[in-house]
């Protein structure tokens, strides 16, 4: 018998097997790219969010610059409008004393004497005249201007820092970053000489920011300077956890004076700089805090290389814990490129503390 020939499959269970492994490289192809889509956008969005951040900042000092000038031209409107009135006044009585003086000139003796008198009093008028349209002069050429500057004896500036108090401590940033505003400039001049460090714009400007500071005190004010990057120490040695005399001038010239022969250095720990505030008795009143940037370590010594901005984020709030409450903290903040985080949070803590917020031009003071 001739045997049944046996029909063949069209499908085999080997093509089968390719079929399925082929839509599952599809499914995990789509799956990867999926994925890699969604972390872009939200690396894309968290930029977007800082930018808006600093933009919002931006805008806010904007418009408090906006209102403090608008102010100072309404008191200089109000002060030419009483200048021009006094002028019209002294001018109308000059004119009185004038015609007095035309009816008694031919007169007697004692109408001489009252004349000569008289002629004394239009001699002081007119120069008071002088001085009145002097000074209305000067006001209308600055009356774009929000602010003035007559010397290291008497500065005088719109910022609205609140510098009252009878216990003043100033906390100042002597990290490495204090050499530049920009991450590459303070690479690499952190590996130069000394001397040039001290030479850094950014340095010299903290330092004059000190000097004018140190410069509202009055003579009956306490105060103490603590500099601090991983540690802190008080800028005199010696005077740790004691409050100084604003009188002694000779003391307030040595604290600059160190200032200028100590260069920054080393990474940021304000967990020391904040302890120092509760350390002091009687506590401070007043905290004034000059720094460019969030800080980088919670410890004077730290393994980590690299810490990322989230971490910093989270050591900022935790050095803030050893803040003392009730006590204002004034934010004087110099700008670090890239540090987009720094500023709405510095902003925040001032706000938090009753304390006020300035982000320092690269002219001040």
């Amino acid at each position: 018998m001739a045997r049944k020939r046996r029909q063949g499959e069209v499908f085999s269970m080997s093509f089968l097997d390719c079929m399925s492994c082929g839509f599952g490289a599809v499914i995990l192809f789509f799956m990867i790219i999926n994925s890699h889509v969604n972390a872009t956008t939200e690396n894309q969005n968290a930029a977007l969010m800082a930018e808006t951040n600093r933009l919002e900042i931006e805008v806010l000092e904007g418009r408090k610059n906006l209102a403090l000038m608008r102010n100072t031209m309404q008191k200089l409107e109000t002060e030419k409008e009483d200048a021009d009135s006094k002028i019209a006044q002294i001018i109308a009585l000059i004119q009185e004393l004038q015609a007095e003086l035309d009816k008694y000139d031919q007169d007697t003796l004692a109408k001489i004497e009252r004349v000569e008198k008289l002629q004394s009093d239009i001699k002081s008028l007119e120069e008071e005249v002088k001085r009145l349209l002097a000074i209305k002069q000067e006001e209308e050429e600055s009356g774009e201007q929000i602010r003035e500057f007559k010397g290291d004896g008497d500065r005088q500036y719109l910022t609205g820092l609140r510098l009252g108090g009878e216990r003043t401590l100033i906390l100042i940033d002597r990290s490495a970053s204090m050499l530049s505003d920009k991450l590459v400039n303070v690479l690499r001049r952190r590996n130069l000489p000394e001397s040039e460090q001290l030479r850094s714009r950014k340095w010299r400007q903290v330092i004059a920011t000190v000097d004018w500071l140190t410069a509202q005190f009055s003579e009956d004010d306490l105060y103490q300077i603590y500099m601090f990057n991983n540690v802190t120490e008080p800028v005199i040695k010696g005077t740790e956890g004691v409050w100084l005399e604003a009188g002694d001038g000779i003391q307030l010239d040595e604290a600059v004076r160190v200032l200028r022969r100590t260069p920054p250095r080393n990474g940021t720990n304000m967990h020391s700089a904040f302890a120092v505030a509760k350390s002091l008795s009687p506590r401070p009143d007043n905290i004034i805090l000059i720094v460019d940037g969030m800080p980088t370590m919670s410890a004077a010594t730290t393994n980590q290389r690299v810490v990322g901005a989230v971490e910093r984020l989270n050591i900022f709030y935790s050095a803030t814990r050893e803040l003392p409450s009730g006590i204002p903290v004034n934010v004087m903040l110099f700008p670090m490129e890239g540090d987009f985080g720094a500023p709405i949070s510095f902003w925040s803590l001032a706000l938090q503390t009753r304390g006020s917020f300035m982000t320092v031009s690269r002219d001040w003071p």
